[in-house]
Parts: C-alpha cells; structure tokens; sequence
C-alpha cells in the first residue's frame, strides 16, 4: 500500500509540510507499514516560497523595502543561481496591515519592485512572481515605479503609484529604467482567471475585502479602464481581456504590460515542481486538502489540480479540509472529505488544534478506507 499526500497549508493554521506530517503520524497509528510519499502543494499564493524550499536548496535574501504604505520594512526573498522566486505578499501583503489601514486606494506594489530589483541587482535573469495575498488594487504601477517607469498625469505631474491614481494616467514613461529588460525574464505565477476590469475584474471582485468602498470599487474599476487604453494607445499589450490579467489588484495584466512577463498558473507550476503525476501514477492512494473547500476549488486550487491528475490514472481522491462550503465537491470525484470544523465546538479549536485534529483524521481515514 502505498499512500501520497500532497496538501495545500491550512492557512493561518499549518503549512502544508505541517499538514503532511500530521497527516502521516494518524495513518502510522493505524498502520506502520504502511509506504507514505509526502509532498507539500501550493498554488502560487502566499506560502508558496516556502513549499518551494521543501524541494530546492534556496538561498534567503532580505532587504529593506517599503510596504503597501510606504513605510520601511524589512522583507525577504529567496534564490538559487540566477533565479529569484519573489512572493508580492512579502513587501505588498494585505497581512502587512491593520485592518483601520486596508484601503487599496492608497497602497502600491512599489516594494515588491524593490524586491524585483535586488534581485536583478544580484544576477538574476528570471523571476518568478508570486501575486497572492496582495493589498493593492495599482495594476502593478508600484513594481514598475521601482523599476523605473513613470506616470503622469494630463497636466504633467508626476503620480503616486497607488490605485486613487488610476484614473489619472495619461502619459506612461519608460525611457529611464534601472534594469535591462531583454536581460531578464519573468514569470507571474497566479491562481485566478479574472479579466483587467468589468463585473469579474479586479476591482469588483478582490477591492472590497483590501477595504475599497462600493464608491471606490468604481473608481477602481475605471481606473484601470484608463490604464489599459493608455497601455494600449502607447504601444504597450493589450490587457484588457487576458485572462488573469486582474489578479492581484492587476498585477497580472501590469506584468504583461511592463515586464513582458509570462501569466502562469499556480497549480500547473507546483505540480511540474513535485513532479506529482509520477507519484500519483504510482500510488494506491491519493490525499489532498487545504483550509477550506469553496466555489474556488475548482479554478485552479490545489485540491483541483490534484483531482485531474488523479483522474487521468483513475486514482481515488480522499480531502481533508478545515471546512467544506455546501456543494462545493461536485465536480471534484472525490471518494470522501473529512473537515476539522465538524470535530469540534468552535472555530477557534479548530485552528489551535488543527494539528492533532488532522493526526485523528489520518488514522480514521485509514481504518473506515482501506
């Protein structure tokens, strides 16, 4: 019998070689003969450098930047030769905020460019960018500030690169930039599909929870309108209706535009970096799991990615979750879901528990499914 686990972290929890560890300890309970190959999984957002390091001999660089507010703070990267993996969370992150200061009117992405810019300092030539876990909503304007581009207004005023200025650019300036492009490639690693703007778009559909008014939503929204027509007339990619491109408060489509970067997919990264489809076919037994399975499983989460692949080799699929959202398991063939949430009294235990909780769930799952 041979046994993969292969979980996202349980945010705010475990990580996801916590999850896998606690996991393991209940099903040797149960069997210790039993063949366990572990493999911590991630998506692309926040978290994922250090899933990373599970499987590279990663150097940790930290420097000083500036966070969303522009206010000293020291943030970290990691590198292996010539490639740098930068998490936006790190210097750019909603976390890095009390909730009285969430308003992605006013944060930047500029200390993620400073990060961006070490790197290509210290030798890199390819960066993957990590955007989950953002703050702002500046389309990016804030990372190419860093790397040197300017943004103007009609007036000629040099703008904050924050997402109030938005709607104000008319005039994008790259003629000064700290680095050579050609020199250096970039992938932004994303777990989202939405478009620039619109009803799906950034604004609409991440602002609010980075503290944006239903008013400032709009304002938002036509912001990076403004944007990509100006993008657009000056020659720039046309963003407007690339998939991903409004991930991370536009980020993805800002990272087309400015850095000729390549929008890639967080779970297909993560499972060419496990190199999981040979364990899978390999297996008796799959399990996977993450904090919480919703309607966002399905768009490319790790527990999806988990389920094709398993599929493809006609593997059974067993979840273990914080929670599960009503209905949310349709389309994933899963063969059983085990919450956290359904073992205890509170949400609270649930998270400082989480730990033993997963430990009886392994050894449960093993004896009632196999």
């Amino acid at each position: 019998m041979k046994i993969l686990i292969a979980p996202d972290k349980f945010k705010g929890s475990l990580s996801a070689e916590e999850v896998c560890t606690a996991l393991s300890k209940g099903i040797k309970k149960a069997n210790s003969n039993v063949e366990i190959i572990t493999r911590p999984m991630a998506d692309g957002g926040d978290g994922s450098l250090e899933v990373l390091a599970h499987y590279f001999d990663l150097k940790t660089i930290t420097v000083e930047v500036d966070d969303p507010l522009f206010r000293p703070i020291n943030a970290s990267y990691k590198m292996v030769d010539t490639t740098a993996y930068i998490e936006m969370a790190a210097a750019s992150g909603l976390a890095l905020l009390k909730k009285k200061e969430r308003n992605c009117m006013e944060t930047s992405s500029f200390g993620t460019g400073e990060l961006i810019l070490d790197a290509i300092r210290k030798g890199a030539t390819t960066i993957y960018l990590f955007i989950g876990g953002s703050a702002t909503n500046d389309a990016g304007m804030g990372i190419a500030s860093a790397l040197g581009w300017s943004f103007y207004d009609k007036g000629g005023g040099l703008l904050v690169p924050i997402g109030e200025s938005l709607n104000e650019v008319s005039r994008i300036d790259g003629s000064f930039l700290s680095y050579q492009p050609a020199k250096v490639k970039f992938k932004v690693i994303c777990d989202v599909n939405n478009p620039f703007y619109g009803e799906n778009g950034a604004a609409y559909i991440y602002a609010p929870q980075k503290g944006a008014t239903p008013d400032e939503v709009k304002i938002l929204d036509d912001g990076l309108r403004n944007l990509a027509e100006v993008l657009k007339t000056g020659g720039y990619a046309d963003i407007a209706d690339v998939s991903g491109a409004g991930a991370a408060g536009g980020v993805g489509g800002g990272g087309i535009a400015f850095l000729n970067a390549e929008l890639v997919a967080g779970i297909a990264t993560f499972l060419e970096i496990t190199a999981l489809e040979k364990q899978i076919e390999n297996c008796d037994l799959v399990i996977t799991g993450e904090g919480k399975l919703d309607a966002q499983t399905e768009q490319g989460k790790v527990i999806s990615g988990v389920c094709a692949l398993a599929a493809k080799y006609d593997k059974p699929v067993i979840a273990v979750c914080g929670a599960v959202e009503k209905n949310a398991v349709n389309k994933l063939n899963l063969k059983q879901v085990y919450t956290v949430i359904e073992r205890v009294e509170s949400l609270e235990k649930a998270m400082s528990e989480t730990s033993e909780i997963l430990e009886e769930i392994g050894y449960q799952l093993f004896n009632e499914q196999l």
